[in-house]
């Protein structure tokens, strides 16, 4: 992470734990707030990095202090393989609800894009942009949320940057994220792999994400707390590739849009149809009881620590029973199967015993909750 400015900062930070300050007083962490200097790129800018940015973030790349990391491949035993790079913006509102917060979001909204190519995830940017007069005490917090769920993912964050807008010019704080991820040789996961016959797996409940960020937002009370089911799904999607070796045809974390959403978008990029089981489909009752509540289709409501697996249909039990087996996937189950429909239809045997067309997702149900 580097100040943005033409010359380095006073004193870079090639030792984090050993640099030499040059600051009179500390940062006032409790009670301070940003200002414009902060991202000016001199030693107010310099500080913000060394003191909040720096031990939370902490790695040796990262140490570096350069305008960007000089980074190691892998060796693969059975080749050379293929870089994956992804890339996400995140502008949650509240910043923090129950279950995570803006900087977990951050680490496991990318790791997830990487990791559904199939890839291991490796390295992470960062880029926060920040309001001018937000507490410092919550960007720590922040910051060392996302700095800890990249250590426990075990992706560092290597490179970043920082930018300060006008007071009323932003909302908070915004991160973008980039991966990069390697993956093996022969390994092929995408969304336009799916072909009839095939199973349509997920890996738990849905909805939990949206609703748990749009009760914090509206101050909604239910008798159950509903938490965000935020979480970097890479050593879940490792255990399913090693029970259904070359039969994933398909990985897609559903997020904005929900799960109806993504399955009409893997349909057309497939161009194939499919037929669920609506009976079979996870929910949990509190999200079920909230979404009537407030008139929403929990097929529509976002995610963050599901997955959606097209597999072939001779892999799918092993496949289901891998998912089951993970703390992740503990409430994984088989939702439908994969049709031959020149129109590309989703649609829904209902528990009436009638069948509908689920649709994609028309405008916003749920502004800002990723």
């Amino acid at each position: 992470m580097r100040v943005d400015h033409d010359n380095p900062p006073p004193n870079p930070p090639n030792q984090a734990s050993t640099v030499k300050k040059t600051y009179t007083r500390p940062l006032d962490i409790r009670h301070g707030r940003i200002d414009m200097g902060h991202g000016a790129g001199g030693k107010a800018a310099a500080q913000l990095i060394e003191e909040l940015f720096l031990p939370a973030l902490d790695n040796p790349f990262l140490r570096q202090g350069d305008d960007g990391a000089a980074l190691p491949l892998p060796t693969l035993a059975n080749g050379a393989g293929q870089l994956v790079m992804a890339t996400d913006g995140h502008v949650v509102s509240p910043i923090f609800f129950p279950g995570g917060d803006l900087g977990c979001l951050a680490v496991h909204g990318t790791v997830n894009d990487v990791v559904m190519m199939g890839a291991q995830p490796l390295y992470l940017s960062a880029s926060f942009i920040i309001e001018e007069g937000y507490p410092l005490a919550d960007l720590q917090r922040i910051v060392q949320s996302l700095g800890a769920a990249a250590r426990e993912a075990g992706v560092p964050v290597v490179t970043g940057d920082t930018k300060v807008v006008e007071k009323g010019k932003g909302d908070g704080v915004f991160i973008s994220t980039t991966g990069v991820g390697l993956l093996a040789p022969g390994v092929s996961v995408s969304g336009k792999n799916a072909r009839a016959g095939d199973v349509i797996l997920v890996s738990g409940t849905i909805g939990d994400h949206g609703v748990a960020v749009l009760s914090q937002r509206e101050s909604l009370a239910f008798e159950t707390t509903i938490e965000s089911d935020t979480a970097a799904l890479h050593t879940l999607v490792a255990e399913l590739m090693a029970a259904a070796p070359g039969a994933v045809r398909v990985l897609r974390d559903p997020t904005r849009g929900g799960l109806a959403t993504t399955l009409n978008e893997i349909a057309r990029q497939s161009g194939v149809g499919m037929r669920l089981q609506e009976a079979a489909i996870p929910v949990k009752p509190q999200v079920d009881a909230a979404c009537e509540l407030l008139g929403l289709d929990p097929l529509y409501v976002a995610n963050e620590g599901k997955l959606i697996a097209i597999v072939a249909p001779e892999a799918a039990e092993a496949a289901l029973a891998a998912l089951r087996a993970h703390p992740l996937g503990a409430g994984a189950a088989r939702i439908g199967e994969v049709t031959t429909d020149p129109h590309h239809f989703v649609q829904m045997d209902t528990r009436f015993g009638g069948r509908r067309v689920v649709d994609w997702l028309s405008g916003e149900q749920l502004p800002r909750i990723c």
